[in-house]
């Protein structure tokens, strides 16, 4: 038997070789068998629905991600138009994928505001750099007169990553053609001003103030008073009252107009 240095003979080599390649061996051969036992199934609908999904991971769909949007419509949770941003390309092609009609329907983001510069007082000016959450913060919400009204500070327009929302004459304005209606602006907007309204809808109240008329004009010439002239002239009863703030049942709606023609404070608009 040939003995090496350190009394080392080739038989121990060779054994311990044996060992080793035995122990991973049998360690691949384990592994192999786990891997198949705990395999997760791939769902070929979600990864398809995965790969047609614009990847902006926005949240715009009420899921975290497109991929929790993807496992959600095949699972048949939510709809194929779910995605705001991918629109009715996208909506068609999930449809496509999961063997259904899609139904789609388009919403943009809308301020219900009238007060620019020209319309809503201020209480105080203010020089320096400072977002809509930093203001809503300072004693009295802003230097807006109206404690409703946009504070034209561009929290917003910071947060779409379209740009489909600008600060015009100090008040925040939508475009409506870019607007993917990701719901970034409304969460960004600490007002509460920010809505998605479907893109069908014609008729809005331009207007969140719920103080009494009074106190309303004393703060901006463009709010809603709560006279209730639309309301009584409205021939379908679609416009309701909520704390001296008028609001339009959509669901009523005829889209006749009588409400825009009535409003003394012209706060009702026809937005298409």
């Amino acid at each position: 038997m040939e003995v090496l240095a350190f009394g080392v003979t080739i038989n121990a080599i060779l054994f311990a070789v044996a060992v080793v390649g035995g122990v991973g061996l049998v360690i691949g051969i384990v592994l192999g068998i786990a891997g198949k036992f705990f395999a997760v199934e791939i769902d070929e609908k979600e990864a398809a629905i995965r790969e047609v999904l614009p990847g902006n991971n926005c949240g715009g769909c009420g899921f975290p991600g497109c991929d929790g949007l993807a496992a959600a419509i095949a699972k048949g949770e939510c709809e194929p138009s779910a995605c705001p941003v991918g629109g009715a390309p996208v909506a068609k092609k999930i449809g496509d994928i999961m063997g259904i009609e899609a139904k789609i329907v388009r919403k943009v983001a809308y301020v219900a505001c009238s007060g620019d510069c020209e319309k809503a007082k201020d209480k105080y000016y203010y020089d320096g750099n400072i977002s809509c959450q930093d203001a809503v913060n300072i004693p009295g919400g802003g230097a807006k007169a109206c404690n409703y009204g946009c504070l034209g500070l561009g929290s917003c327009v910071r947060e779409c990553e379209f740009d489909a929302i600008h600060i015009e004459n100090g008040k925040a304005v939508v475009d409506r053609e870019k607007c993917k209606a990701c719901g970034k602006c409304v969460k960004a907007c600490p007002k509460g001003l920010i809505s998605l309204i479907e893109d069908s809808v014609q008729f809005m109240v331009k207007c969140s103030s719920k103080d009494k008329g009074r106190d309303v004009m004393q703060a901006c010439s463009a709010g809603c008073i709560g006279c209730g002239l639309c309301a009584k002239n409205c021939p379908h009863e679609a416009i309701d009252f909520d704390y001296n703030l008028a609001s339009i049942l959509q669901e009523k709606c005829q889209n006749c107009g009588t409400c825009v023609q009535k409003c003394p404070k012209k706060v009702i608009e026809k937005i298409q």
